[in-house]
Order: structure tokens, then C-alpha cells, then sequence
């Protein structure tokens, strides 16, 4: 084959990827619903029990808006991380009453700290605390070498996939997974220039790069480097480094997940990141064309709100 020729095969092979555009939409399936979040505002459909769909829309300003110092490197994926938390906690809760045909009711402040602050001491003591400790059972055979943050690292990783397939099994988060395809699929369109019809939309994958997944899986094997570096302390200092660092560490995976967001045209970014897309088809189920239609109601009015054609916020990555 020619130099002409190559040229012609890699410019088509191309194509795809340079046709995506880079949608700064992200989502969250809920109960009943989709949550999509833009850079200025969030916006949730849900399926009400008359089948008419719900339609919601909130301003959000993000911390990183108010104060630019939060938007440095490391620091802005923390940020994102806990305001992610918040909108989806708020995106929950409203979803669930209006699925059940009752009529909002407004978390406060304090409701939402309190909820939020209790995700992250499960999510610390399932996914960190619980992995040092079966490993330290090991203790006596792995040394203190490389091999114990290693094997640490494989079990956390180990209780996470099974957290998750747990979780997969429950009959009532079954649709909640169905709802996050939609999500992904819809995201997908907007991202290729079709229409948001259910039938474009249908035509995609349920799997996202820039899937919340992928990022938790990130922060499993980036945790593994960084205590690594924390060495063998005394029981007490290891044990507070397992959450004193997590800051560090989503902070750190966030970056990775921006930058990988950024060239997901490239086979060796699609590569390192296949696990956390496979791990994707326990997180994610192919939906109905009803749940389709929730999804797409969702991200319509993001696009409303912000229409896709002006120029993209800088420092942004929303997750898919």
C-alpha cells in the first residue's frame, strides 16, 4: 500500500472520532429518570405514574465559578466530586416523590450534608477501610513490600466488582441501570449531531468513557500508587492515610478522567480505559423506548438552556 493510500485509510478511519464533539453534558440516571447536568444549570425527567413525563430545571453555580482558586489542578476534581454528590442526592430525592405521584419536598442544607457525609463514610469503610484490614490478615506472608499494596489493591478492586454485581441483582435497580443507558445513548447523539429522536438515540452503545464507573475505577488502581508511596507507618497513621488521602486520590483520578475525556479518539486512551467501560455493562442495561424518551426530554432542555454551538466553558468536564 502506498504513502498516498495510508494517508486515505487513516483520514477515514478517523472520521468517527472527529465527528464526535465534545458535549460538556453529563447525567445521572435516578428513580423513574435521568438527571442531566450542563455547566450552568441541571435538568431531571421523570416518568410519572399517569406515563406523562416530569420536566425539572435548576440554575447551579458551580464553587469553582465563585471562587477560581478551587480550580487548579487536583483541587477541581474534589469539588466536582462532592458537587456531583450534592446535585445527585437532590436529582434522588426529587425523582422518587414525583415517580410516586407526590409532590416535591426540598432537602435542606443540612439534610444534604448529612447524606452526603454518610455515602462518603460508607463508600471510605467498604472500599478502603475494609481492604487494608483483610490485608493485614495476610500480613505475615506479604512482607512490607510492594506485594501488600498490591494485593490491597486487588481486593479493593475485587470488593468493588462485587459490590457492584450485588447491587446489579436487586430487582428495583434494575430500571435505574436501564435509565442509565438511555443517559449514555442520549449523550452519545448530541455528541455525533443527530437528532434526539429515539430512534437516533437507539442506535448507540450504553457504555460511556466518561462514565462516574470508569472514574471509581480509576480512584481503585490510583489509590494503589499513592499508598504506596505512604510506606508502613504505625497502625494508627495507616489506617488515617486510608482517609486523609482520598482527597488526593479523586483529585488526581479526576484529572486522568478529564484528559482521557479529551482523547477518546485515541486506541491507546480506549485501551487503558477499556476496564472501567467493561465494568459499564454490569452499571448500565439497554432501555425501552419509553425510558429512551425520558432521557431525551432531560437532555433537551439542557440543550435549550445551553445551546451546544457557543463557545465551551474552559476547565469543564462533566461526567457522563
Amino acid at each position: 500500500m502506498s504513502g498516498d493510500e495510508m494517508t486515505i485509510l487513516r483520514t477515514v478511519l478517523a472520521l468517527p472520532a472527529l465527528a464526535a464533539r465534545r458535549a460538556q453534558v453529563g447525567g445521572q440516571a435516578v428513580i423513574e429518570g435521568v438527571m442531566m447536568r450542563g455547566v450552568e444549570h441541571w435538568s431531571l425527567a421523570v416518568r410519572r405514574p399517569d406515563q406523562s413525563i416530569g420536566i425539572h430545571d435548576y440554575p447551579l453555580v458551580s464553587w469553582m465559578v465563585r471562587y477560581p482558586v478551587l480550580r487548579a489542578p487536583i483541587v477541581r476534581g474534589v469539588v466536582a466530586l462532592v458537587e456531583s454528590l450534592v446535585v445527585g442526592v437532590r436529582a434522588l430525592t426529587t425523582s422518587a416523590n414525583e415517580s410516586l405521584g407526590e409532590e416535591e419536598e426540598q432537602l435542606s442544607k443540612k439534610e444534604i450534608a448529612v447524606t452526603v457525609t454518610l455515602a462518603f463514610a460508607f463508600a471510605i469503610a467498604l472500599f478502603f477501610l475494609a481492604p487494608l484490614g483483610l490485608t493485614g490478615l495476610l500480613d505475615r506472608w506479604l512482607g512490607e513490600g510492594i506485594l501488600f499494596w498490591l494485593v490491597e489493591g486487588v481486593i479493593r478492586v475485587a470488593i468493588f466488582v462485587a459490590y457492584l454485581v450485588v447491587i446489579t441483582i436487586l430487582p428495583d435497580l434494575r430500571r435505574v441501570f436501564e435509565y442509565h443507558g438511555a443517559e449514555h445513548m442520549s449523550i452519545h447523539a448530541l455528541e455525533h449531531g443527530e437528532e434526539l429522536t429515539p430512534d437516533a438515540v437507539g442506535k448507540y452503545r450504553t457504555l460511556h468513557l466518561r462514565c462516574g464507573t470508569s472514574f471509581l475505577l480509576v480512584v481503585l488502581v490510583v489509590s494503589v500508587f499513592v499508598f504506596a508511596a505512604v510506606g508502613r507507618p504505625a497502625w494508627y497513621w495507616l489506617v488515617l492515610s486510608r482517609v486523609v488521602l482520598i482527597p488526593l486520590i479523586a483529585g488526581i483520578s479526576y484529572e486522568i478522567i478529564k484528559w482521557a475525556g479529551r482523547h477518546e479518539g485515541s486506541a491507546f486512551v480506549r485501551v487503558i480505559m477499556w476496564p472501567g467501560l467493561a465494568l459499564q455493562w454490569l452499571t448500565t442495561r439497554r432501555p425501552d423506548r419509553a425510558q429512551i424518551e425520558v432521557a431525551i426530554a432531560a437532555l433537551e432542555k439542557i440543550v435549550e438552556l445551553e445551546p451546544q454551538d457557543r463557545p465551551p466553558a474552559k476547565g469543564v468536564e462533566v461526567m457522563a
